[in-house]
C-alpha cells in the first residue's frame, strides 16, 4: 500500500472515530485527542498530521457527516430552480442553519474553529450567490466579506441560542422561527444603498 493510501485509510478512520466519540458525549468538547487516536488506532500526532488540528479535525467531521443531512435532493432542487439569488441564499442558510440547530453538540464544537481559525481565502458557499445578487456592483471582496459575515453571524446566534431565546425571545429551535432569523439577516446583509 502506498503512503497517499494509507494516510487516507488513517483519516478516514479518524473521522469515523471521532464521529463515534462524540456521538456518545453530551459535550464534544470533553472529547480528546488522545481518546480520538485510541478509538482510530493511532497515534495522537496522526490528528495534527492529518487535520492540523483536533478542532479542525472536528469540523471535518461535521462536514463529512452532518451536512448530509441536508438531503442531496433538496439541494440540486434549489441549486437548479429559478429563485433569485438572493431567496437562493436564504433557503441555503436556512438548510445549514436547521442542520447546526439539531446538531447543535456539534456545532457548539466547531463553533470556536470556524470563527476563529478557518482559513478566510476559502471562499464561502453563500460567495457566489452574493456576487450574483449585486451583479458587479460590489467587488469580490466586498461579496467575500458579506458571505462571510453571513455564515460566522448565524454560527454565533446558533451556538448561542439558548442565550437568543432567553433574552430575545427567538426560538431557533422553532423552524418557523429560525426561517424567519435567516430572512432577516439575509436581508440586512443584501440590503441595497438608497
Amino acid at each position: 500500500m502506498q503512503k497517499d493510501e494509507k494516510l487516507n485509510i488513517t483519516k478516514d478512520h479518524l473521522i469515523e472515530a471521532t464521529f463515534r466519540l462524540m456521538e456518545q458525549t453530551d459535550d464534544p468538547l470533553n472529547v480528546t485527542s488522545r481518546q480520538i487516536a485510541a478509538e482510530a488506532g493511532t497515534k495522537p500526532s496522526m490528528i495534527n498530521y492529518c487535520f492540523g488540528s483536533r478542532e479542525n479535525l472536528i469540523h471535518n467531521v461535521f462536514q463529512k457527516k452532518y451536512l448530509n443531512f441536508v438531503s442531496e435532493e433538496r439541494m440540486k432542487e434549489l441549486l437548479s430552480s429559478d429563485l433569485s439569488p438572493k431567496e437562493l441564499l436564504k433557503e441555503l442558510h436556512f438548510l445549514v442553519a436547521d442542520c447546526l440547530v439539531k446538531n447543535h453538540t456539534f456545532t457548539k464544537a466547531i463553533t470556536g474553529y470556524i470563527l476563529f481559525k478557518r482559513d478566510l481565502s476559502q471562499e464561502s458557499f453563500s460567495f457566489p450567490y452574493v456576487k450574483q445578487h449585486y451583479g458587479g456592483r460590489r467587488s469580490d471582496a466586498q461579496c467575500r466579506l458579506i458571505a462571510y459575515e453571513l455564515s460566522t453571524m448565524m454560527q454565533l446566534i446558533i451556538y448561542r441560542k439558548d442565550e437568543i431565546r432567553e433574552n430575545f425571545g427567538i426560538n431557533l429551535d422553532d423552524e418557523e422561527e429560525l426561517r424567519r432569523y435567516i430572512n432577516m439577516r439575509v436581508d440586512l446583509l443584501l440590503a441595497e444603498e438608497e
